[in-house]
């Protein structure tokens, strides 16, 4: 049906291009009543001809296109294609607007300043839709009736967050609340890694699936179909970084030069590691700890203990007192990039238990 559509649209199109062919182009230039009757059955005729012969073509060049319309709509959500419709509405009237001003100066220039001004008029409806349908999609000036947009700032997830599973007790203990979104090109990072011939990888992958699977239980987040095929298909940081700029959202990752990159590029970040950073004990040189001693340390007389949070307690002449419990008093309390380290010497009136 649609061949036999752009058949017939395209055969009368050239039919009559022929036909005006004939009447502006041959018919002046020939005296023969002969050779004008052939040319006045010819020319609309191999207009026709044409035309029907390009109907092919043009309907592959529509399909395509159309594919293309239909892939960049499924990564819309519906308040982007919304908005968009309103921003190329609004576009059109701009540039009509513009036509009623200026169509009249320039077309006062005689024949040929009414086909600029057309072609004028053209550029500007075809810029002015453009751009309208772009700053509509992306601000969503139209909110949907019936749906109450979720409270918060958005987020953004990497894959480190995914990966890292703390997470879903994150969202489950209320501090981390507004709508979450995950990028499409992060799932198929996160299916690479599934997929990887590295055990330890591929155990990584699918703990990640795992973690998604409990988000999606909490109604937690939604998956974003948009992506950015002029960058290349590695940089995924990249467009993690663009992608929240366009959605004024944040980032939520464990990935520290991702952390880093988002900074330089005005994004903010709620990195999970800060985080849990954060909610450690303070602890304060001279108070007391009741810990037990896992494992020797880095130097010969060293005894090593950990929190229940995971911060190391390095001990000093812990050594032969491993696998003993103690009490011990802080000395020292030291901040580092991979988290907070504690230094301790053994308490001189408590006993190994």
């Amino acid at each position: 049906m649609l061949r036999g559509a752009f058949v017939v649209v395209f055969g009368v199109t050239g039919f009559l291009l022929g036909r005006e062919a004939y009447f502006s182009l041959f018919a002046p230039h020939f005296a023969s009543p002969a050779l004008q009757l052939a040319l006045l059955i010819l020319a609309p005729a191999i207009g026709a001809i044409v035309g029907a012969l390009l109907a092919p073509l043009a309907q592959s060049i529509f399909e395509s296109e159309l594919e293309a319309v239909e892939g960049a709509m499924e990564r819309l959500s519906p308040a982007e294609i919304v908005g968009g419709a309103a921003g190329l509405i609004v576009g059109l009237l701009i540039a009509f607007l513009i036509k009623t001003v200026a169509f009249e100066v320039i077309s006062s220039l005689g024949p040929g300043g009414t086909y600029v001004a057309v072609v004028l008029y053209l550029l500007a409806a075809i810029f002015a839709a453009y751009l309208g349908a772009r700053v509509g999609a992306r601000l969503r000036v139209v909110p949907l009736p019936g749906r109450a947009a979720p409270s918060g700032t958005l987020k953004v997830v990497d894959t480190s967050a995914i990966v890292d599973g703390r997470i879903v007790e994150i969202v489950e203990s209320g501090f981390l609340e507004g709508p979450m979104v995950v990028p499409r090109f992060v799932l198929r990072e996160l299916q690479a890694i599934a997929d990887s011939v590295d055990p330890l990888k591929r155990t990584r992958g699918r703990r990640g699936f795992d973690v998604l699977a409990k988000l999606q239980e909490r109604g937690a987040f939604e998956v974003s179909e948009r992506d950015y095929d002029d960058m290349p298909s590695g940089e995924v940081d990249a467009r993690l970084v663009r992608l929240a700029q366009e959605l004024g959202a944040k980032l939520v990752t464990n990935d520290f030069n991702l952390n880093r990159v988002a900074h330089v590029e005005g994004v903010g970040v709620l990195n999970v590691n800060e985080l849990a950073n954060a909610v450690k004990p303070v602890v304060l040189p001279g108070e007391e700890l009741h810990v037990h001693l896992t494992r020797e340390g880095k130097e010969l007389h060293q005894g090593v203990a950990y929190l229940d949070d995971g911060t190391m307690i390095v001990v000093e002449h812990g050594r032969r007192l491993i696998g003993a419990e103690i009490d011990v008093i802080v000395t020292s309390v030291l901040q580092t990039a991979a988290g907070r380290m504690i230094f301790a010497r053994i308490k001189r009136d408590g006993s190994a238990a």
